[in-house]
C-alpha cells in the first residue's frame, strides 16, 4: 500500500458522510480528483462507522451479472461452497470485490453458514503487512476492520526481513515471494487447501506486454493460469505415504476488468485503498499499466484480450499433449533419475513447441530448478532428442543426458548434474509430534484437481483449432496474429510500440544489474547446515532424509542379538550426544572406498580416506577409523545395489559425512557404517513431474 492510506468511499456513502468524516475522523485531508470527476480524500484515520455493510446487505446490492459470472468461474474451478478457502487481501478494489463476491457465493449457497464467532464459515482473509513503511501496520489493521465488518475472518501477518529491506531492483519479486510463502504457511496452519487471488483481465494484459518485451513465446504470453498448485518448502512424508498436493491457487477474476471491480465496490458501498506507488515508473508493470491506459480503446482492449485467449488455448493444448507424452514415454526411477523412451516419444513427429515443453518438464523435475528452458538451451535439447539412436551426451538446465545403458541409444537417461551453476543447498527442519499430520492433510485438493482435470479434458481443443503451434518468439506471435486478422493494423502497431519501449528499458536495466552484481560461480561444497539425529533433511529439493533419534535407536538396539551389539565399542562417532553430520553429493571416490571396504580382510583396522570437499575437491587426507564387521557387510550390499544405478545417476545421490569428513552413510543404496546409524532417503521432489496442475481454461 501507499504512504498513508487512500480509502475510497462509494458514491452513496460519500455524499452523506463527507462532512461527518471531515469533522470527526480525519486528521489530515487532501482532495483528489479521479478521471471520472469524483472527488475522494487522502486521510490517515477512518472512523469505523463507515466500514462496509454486513454480508446480508452486500448480497442484495451486488449486480447479478457479476455474481453469476463469479459462480460460473468457481464451478469451472470445481470449487464448492463447503470447501475451506483463503483469500489474499490487500485492501485494493480488486481484493475488496473478491471479498464481496466470495461472501455472496458462500452465503447464498449455504444459507446459515456462520461459525460460532459470527463469521462466514470456511472463509479466511489473509492480509500481509510487508513492513516496508512505517504506516503499513496501521493500514493492515484498517483493512482488517473493513473485511471483518463484511463477516469474514481475518489474519494479519507481518513480514520479517532478517537480511534487511529488499533492494529496489528486486523489491516486487522478493515481496511477492514472501507474500506467497506467508499465504502457504497460513493455509497449512488453518488446514485450508484453496487460495484465491484477485488477478483480473487488466493484469493479464499488463503481463502480456511485459513478457512480450522479454521475448517470451506463446506459452509465456498465455499469462497467469486460472488455477495452479503451490507446493510447500518441505515434502509431506509419513512413512511411505507422500502427500504432494500443496495449495490450489485460483484466480476467479480472469474474465473481469478493473472497471468491473470498481463497479462492484461502488454498488456494494465498499471502501478500498488506492496505492499511489502503483504509478511509480520505477516498476515495469506500472509503466505498462499507465501506457495501456493511455492507449486503450474498446477495439484495442477486445483485440488484445482475444489474442491472449488464443495464446491460452494454445497453452491448454500443449499442456495436454505433454501430459500424454509424460505418461507414455517417461519412467521415473527411485534413485532420482528419469528414462525417456524415444520410441514411445517419437520426437521427429512432434511439434517444436510441444517437444520443448515436454523436455523442460522432465529436466525441471529431475533438477528441481524451475527456471524456464529457452533460447540456445532449448534448441540444443531439441536437436539432441531428435538424434536417433542417441550416441552422445549433453548437459543442459541442471541435468546430464546420455544414452541409457543397455538400450543401444533407444532410451535417454536424464539425471541431475552436480556441476550446477547454483551451489548445493540443504533445508532442515526438526519434526515434532503432530506436525506431519497437520501439514499433510490434502484438504480436498486432490479431489478438486481430479475434477478439474476431467473438465479440462472435455475442453481441450484439437490441433486444427490452434493458431500458434509454429511461432517461437513474441515477434512471430504478433506477426501471425496480424496475418490472421486477430489484430487490426492500429492495434498491432500500438502493441509493437509498447513492446519496443519496454524492451529497451529492460535491456538498459539488465545491463546495469549485470555490472553491479557478482556472477554465481560453480561451487561444490558440503552443505553448511548441520544434520543431527532426530532430524529430517530435504536435500536439493529432491531427497527427503530422516535420521533416527537416539531414543528410537535405543529401542532398536534392545531387540538386537548380543553378537550384533557393537555400538559401545565402535560407534561413538554416531552415538555421541552432540553428533553433527553434513550432506553432499556422491563422488567417484565414495564407491571406490566402498569397494575397498567390502574386500578388506579386517574391517576393524581398515583405513578410511577422509575427503574434504572444498571448492576444487582436491584435498584428501588419510585417517584411521575403526569399523565393525557391519561396515564391511553393509558396503558389500551397497555395491550390489549400486550396480543397478547408472554411473551418471550415482553422482546425484545424497551422502552423509561427519564433521571430520568421514563417510557415515549413503542411505539410497543402504550403506551405514554401523548398525546404530539409521538414516533413510526417499526421492520425493518438491514439485511433481508435470509441474503441478495448471489450467489455462
Amino acid at each position: 500500500m501507499a504512504r498513508g492510506i487512500i480509502p475510497f468511499l462509494s458514491p452513496q456513502t460519500r455524499t452523506t458522510a463527507t462532512s461527518a468524516v471531515i469533522a470527526t475522523s480525519i486528521s489530515t485531508v487532501y482532495p483528489i480528483k479521479l478521471r471520472n470527476g469524483v472527488v475522494s480524500f487522502f486521510f490517515r484515520h477512518t472512523s469505523s462507522r463507515f466500514f462496509c455493510k454486513c454480508s446480508q446487505s452486500l448480497n442484495s446490492q451486488l449486480p447479478l451479472e457479476y455474481t453469476e459470472n463469479f459462480s460460473r468461474r468457481m464451478e469451472m474451478a470445481s470449487l464448492k461452497p463447503h470447501h475451506r478457502i483463503a483469500m489474499g487481501v490487500s485492501g485494493g478494489a480488486d481484493s475488496m470485490a473478491l471479498c464481496a463476491l466470495m461472501t455472496n457465493w458462500k452465503t447464498c449457497a449455504n444459507g446459515d453458514c456462520l461459525d460460532s464467532s459470527g463469521f462466514v464459515d470456511g472463509l479466511l482473509a489473509i492480509i500481509v503487512d510487508h513492513g516496508l513503511r512505517s504506516e503499513s501496520k496501521e493500514e493492515a489493521k484498517t483493512v482488517s476492520r473493513w473485511v471483518s465488518d463484511m463477516g469474514i475472518r481475518c489474519e494479519i501477518v507481518h513480514c520479517d526481513w532478517p537480511d534487511g529491506r529488499p533492494k529496489v531492483g528486486h523489491l516486487e519479486e522478493v515481496a511477492r515471494d514472501m507474500r506467497y510463502k506467508i499465504f502457504q504457511d497460513v493455509c497449512f496452519q488453518n488446514q485450508i487447501g484453496v487460495l484465491l487471488t484477485a488477478h483480473h483481465a487488466d493484469d493479464q494484459a499488463e503481463l502480456f506486454v511485459l513478457r512480450l518485451s522479454r521475448n517470451s513465446g506463446v506459452l509465456g504470453l498465455a499469462g497467469m493460469a486460472f488455477t495452479s498448485q503451490l507446493f510447500p518448502k518441505f515434502p509431506c512424508v509419513i512413512g511411505e505415504i507422500s502427500d504432494n498436493q500443496g495449495i490450489l491457487l485460483v484466480r476467479p477474476f480472469m474474465e473481469f476488468t478493473k472497471e468491473d471491480l470498481y463497479k462492484i465496490c461502488n454498488t456494494s458501498n465498499l471502501n478500498w485503498v488506492e496505492d499511489p506507488s502503483n504509478r511509480s515508473s520505477l516498476f515495469a508493470r506500472n509503466r505498462i499499466r499507465m501506457a495501456l491506459q493511455d492507449t486503450q480503446t474498446c477495439e484495442f482492449r477486445s483485440e488484445l484480450q482475444r489474442l491472449i485467449a488464443i495464446c491460452r488455448r494454445t497453452r491448454l493444448y500443449v499442456d495436454y499433449i505433454c501430459q500424454v507424452l509424460l505418461d507414455q514415454a517417461v519412467t521415473i526411477m527411485p534413485h532420482g533419475y528419469a528414462v525417456i523412451d524415444l520410441g514411445s516419444l517419437n520426437p521427429s513427429k512432434r511439434e517444436d513447441i510441444c517437444l520443448s515443453r515436454f523436455l523442460a518438464l522432465v529436466l525441471q523435475f529431475i533438477s528441481q530448478r524451475h527456471r524456464p528452458v529457452r533460447g540456445s538451451a532449448s534448441r540444443l535439447l531439441l536437436d539432441y532428442i531428435r538424434t536417433f539412436p542417441c550416441k552422445t551426451s549433453l548437459t543442459a538446465a541442471g541435468c546430464y543426458l546420455c544414452a541409457a545403458p543397455g538400450t543401444k541409444g533407444t532410451k535417454v537417461l536424464v539425471c541431475c548434474s552436480v556441476q550446477s551453476v547454483l551451489p548445493a543447498k540443504t533445508e532442515l527442519y526438526s519434526t515434532y509430534p503432530g506436525q506431519e499430520q497437520k501439514q499433510c492433510s490434502s484438504y480436498d485438493v486432490e479431489q478438486i484437481v481430479i475434477d478439474q482435470k476431467y473438465l479440462l479434458k472435455q475442453s481441450t481443443p484439437d490441433a486444427s483449432q490452434i493458431h500458434f503451434l509454429d511461432p517461437v518468439f513474441s515477434s512471430s506471435v504478433l506477426a501471425e496474429a496480424r496475418r490472421l486478422n486477430i489484430l487490426s493494423e492500429s492495434t498491432y502497431e500500438s502493441i509493437l510500440q509498447l513492446q519496443m519501449k519496454e524492451t529497451q528499458l529492460f535491456k538498459s536495466k539488465s545491463e546495469a544489474i549485470s555490472r553491479s552484481e557478482p556472477k554465481n560461480e560453480v561451487e561444490m561444497v558440503a552443505t553448511k547446515e548441520p544434520f543431527r539425529p532426530g532430524q529430517s533433511c530435504y536435500f536439493m529439493s529432491r531427497f527427503f532424509l530422516t535420521w533416527m533419534s537416539h531414543d528410537e535407536m535405543d529401542s532398536c538396539y534392545s531387540s538386537l542379538e548380543d553378537g550384533d551389539q557393537t555400538r559401545d565399542q565402535n560407534c561413538s562417532l554416531c552415538m555421541a550426544g552432540d553428533v553433527v553430520a553434513y550432506v553432499r553429493h556422491m563422488m567417484d571416490e565414495d564407491w571406490l572406498f566402498l569397494a575397498k571396504l567390502a574386500n578388506a580382510q579386517d574391517s576393524r583396522n581398515f583405513k578410511q580416506q577422509k575427503f574434504i570437499v572444498n571448492n576444487g575437491m582436491g584435498q584428501v587426507l588419510d585417517k584411521t577409523s575403526l569399523y565393525s564387521n557391519h561396515a564391511r557387510s553393509s558396503a558389500q550390499q551397497a555395491l550390489r545395489n549400486l550396480k543397478s544405478i547408472p554411473v551418471a545417476a550415482r553422482r546425484g545421490l545424497p551422502v552423509i559425512i561427519s564433521t571430520e569428513g568421514f563417510l557415515l552413510s549413503i542411505p539410497s543404496i543402504g550403506f551405514n557404517h554401523s548398525p546404530s546409524l539409521i538414516i533413510s532417503a526417499q526421492f520425493k521432489p518438491r514439485v511433481p513431474l508435470d509441474g503441478g496442475h495448471n489450467s489455462f481454461i
